[in-house]
């Protein structure tokens, strides 16, 4: 039996949560201005109430941050389709995700992508991470995907370079870690702004300067680390 982010059982039955995903990708997702077939696909199968705990089951699939822990969310639906819609996700990419949390974002990336690699700062929410990537179903057809716990505000070397980033945090501003790990032709997908109200921006890499355009106002939680909110 497949266990959800804070260890519980998942009911044998998976109908209601499968209704309520299908009801997402067309309502929330496919009914606004997300029409990237593979983003709708990897939404509308990755099962995002095995990322929350069991208390916040009956609002896995509304359109709104849910709390996991350690005053941090699993974002909102909309925001992650349309992060992940921005950055053109293609079957070869290495991808790089900063602030992974609860891990949700980064397993539909990973159903587009070849390989996924994401930094949490916070070890409780690393470790939940990972149990709750480890066991999703075999039958999900994911890429390589790894998370660890990590300052993602300084990138991650050693796997770069990236041909996409995605922040999952506010950050005051582009670290420039991030830009140097970025590979030419590569999109970074980041909300900028101060600690209340971000614009999510898309910047892509065009010979080794970046040429960003404002998208999607938007609130996340704080980028944490070196280069984000002290």
């Amino acid at each position: 039996m497949m266990g959800n982010l804070m260890g519980n059982p998942i009911p044998a039955s998976e109908e209601k949560f499968a209704a309520a995903r299908e009801r997402m990708v067309r309502c929330q997702l496919g009914d606004r201005d997300i029409d990237d077939p593979q983003v709708l696909r990897a939404m509308g199968l990755m099962p995002r109430h095995h990322f929350i705990h069991e208390s916040e089951w009956r609002e896995a699939y509304s359109d709104h941050p849910l709390p996991i822990g350690k005053g941090q969310t699993i974002s909102q639906p909309y925001m992650v389709a349309r992060t992940i819609q921005l950055a053109r996700l293609k079957e070869g990419d290495r991808v790089l995700e900063v602030g992974a949390g609860s891990g949700y974002q980064a397993a539909v990336m990973a159903m587009i992508a070849s390989e996924v690699f994401g930094c949490e700062i916070l070890p409780t929410l690393a470790s939940l991470a990972q149990d709750a990537v480890s066991s999703l179903p075999d039958e999900l057809p994911l890429g390589t995907l790894e998370i660890a716990c990590r300052d993602g505000s300084t990138g991650w070397q050693e796997k770069a370079p990236f041909d996409v980033i995605v922040v999952a945090a506010g950050a005051p501003e582009i670290p420039q870690p991030l830009v140097d790990q970025l590979a030419e032709g590569g999109r970074l997908v980041i909300p900028v702004g101060d600690r209340y109200s971000q614009m999510l921006k898309l910047c892509e890499k065009l010979d080794g300067m970046l040429v960003c355009t404002d998208d999607t106002p938007c609130r996340y939680v704080n980028l944490r680390g070196t280069l984000g909110w002290s």
